[in-house]
């Protein structure tokens, strides 16, 4: 399949409701709003396939960008690519959840998220703990630094009430995987959930929420969901 077929079949797809709430998490146009469930079965038809995956994400349609995630060979890509892709990541369901999750299948994934989140850049931030997010919940604990995830969530204590609002979502999110799917430092993870409290974090203009850490560990435990990993990062 070439890019013009894959655009059809993703045209086709569309749907104005799935297009609306898209636009109100942040996405714009152009977009078709294509359910991602709904991308399967090109996907399956595809695999994976690295050049048709750069065309697409350079369309700048939310759709063609998500499924160019989907059908991406991150092995093939260099850290050059993903800052590419990373600066065309315009809202946070591209920088945490397509370039993010293609970069937690490569070997480079912690030394590029260590450069994002040390960037002060709201999304790139974001991206990068969200990165260590889908990794602590796919690969082995011994694959990390105890120490390093301990200095991390030190910093995540002392930064998040400070931070971006995208960050803070995503910085939240850490503190409750190192808490939930990685042992040697639950406990830690648990008593920083703690002592972070409730996360303000404003939908819009008028809106708060708040995000609640602590309250989502324990949930955990209780459903005895500690050292939770998934079998595939992308799915």
């Amino acid at each position: 399949m070439n890019i013009e077929m894959v655009m059809q079949e993703l045209e086709a797809l569309g749907k104005e409701r799935t297009k609306k709430i898209y636009i109100s998490n942040g996405a714009h146009d152009p977009l078709f709003g294509v359910a991602t469930g709904e991308m399967k079965p090109i996907a399956k038809k595809i695999k994976k396939n690295q050049p048709l995956a750069e065309q697409l994400y350079a369309t700048g349609n939310y759709d063609a960008m998500y499924f160019a995630g989907v059908i991406s060979d991150p092995k093939e890509m260099t850290e050059a690519d993903f800052e590419r892709w990373i600066d065309a990541a315009y809202f946070f369901m591209l920088s945490d959840y397509v370039v993010a999750v293609t970069l937690a299948e490569t070997d480079i994934a912690q030394q590029v998220a260590d450069k994002w989140i040390a960037s002060g850049e709201e999304l790139r931030m974001s991206a990068g703990w969200s990165c260590y997010c889908w990794l602590l919940g796919n690969r082995p604990d011994g694959e990390f630094s105890e120490s390093k995830l301990a200095n991390m969530l030190e910093i995540a204590q002392t930064t998040i009430q400070d931070s971006p609002e995208r960050t803070k979502y995503a910085m939240n999110n850490f503190i409750y995987t190192v808490g939930v799917s990685y042992l040697p430092l639950h406990d830690k993870a648990f008593d920083t959930a703690k002592a972070v409290g409730p996360v303000e974090v404003k939908r819009d203009k008028t809106k708060s929420k708040f995000l609640l850490a602590s309250e989502n560990i324990q949930k955990a435990v209780d459903k005895g969901q500690l050292g939770f990993k998934r079998k595939y990062v992308r799915c």
